[in-house]
């Protein structure tokens, strides 16, 4: 199974993908989307349509799994997250009904490092030790790996009108499992 992350923004957005073959995860790619930032909000929501719609193109993934709503200080920005992340629903189009899953920031943190309040150089640590990365070229790459890596670890929420979502069990988290790989503390 191959999935898609998309860490979502108005301005930039975190994507990866993941592959699990029995237990094994594998990376295949990560990267960000940019979208023009001289453009007013609305004069980006083609690009941002587009981008997402070249990354399915692409990399045909079974399922996509995107970060759910955070709470931001400004309305206004959480208005344009909202949008940005309707768009990229949107381009993915009547193919992706029903395949595509939903995790809270908590979430991902708590399953990908054990502590539902970790900071992203920790995930960062957990990511590189986990998939063999050497750096990120942003923080959105680095969260869009742990949205992944989530999806992977977890059965998922589905983003469906008549399903309601429910909290997964974090458990230990991945850092847990690996803490006799890992020399330096994660927080």
């Amino acid at each position: 199974m191959i999935v898609l992350a998309i860490d979502p923004g108005s301005r930039t957005s975190g994507y990866a993908l993941l592959k699990k073959e029995g237990r094994k995860i594998s990376y295949i790619a990560s990267g960000i989307l940019k979208f023009n930032p001289n453009e007013e909000f609305l004069g980006r929501v083609n690009d941002i349509y587009e981008q997402t719609k070249a990354l399915i193109t692409a990399y045909s993934p079974d399922q996509v799994a995107l970060e759910s709503l955070i709470y931001v200080k400004s309305p206004t920005a959480l208005i344009k997250l909202a949008q940005s992340r309707g768009v990229m629903l949107a381009a993915l189009g009547k193919e992706y009904e029903n395949k595509v899953f939903e995790y809270s920031p908590n979430e991902v943190k708590a399953t990908v490092t054990g502590h539902g309040h970790a900071d992203k150089e920790g995930i960062q640590k957990v990511l590189k030790q986990y998939l063999g990365l050497e750096s990120f070229k942003t923080h959105d790459e680095s969260d869009a790996l742990a949205i992944a890596l989530c999806h992977l670890l977890n059965e998922g929420k589905m983003i469906h009108p008549q399903i309601k979502t429910k909290k997964t069990k974090a458990g230990r988290g991945l850092a847990a499992s690996l803490s006799h790989k890992i020399k330096e503390p994660l927080v």
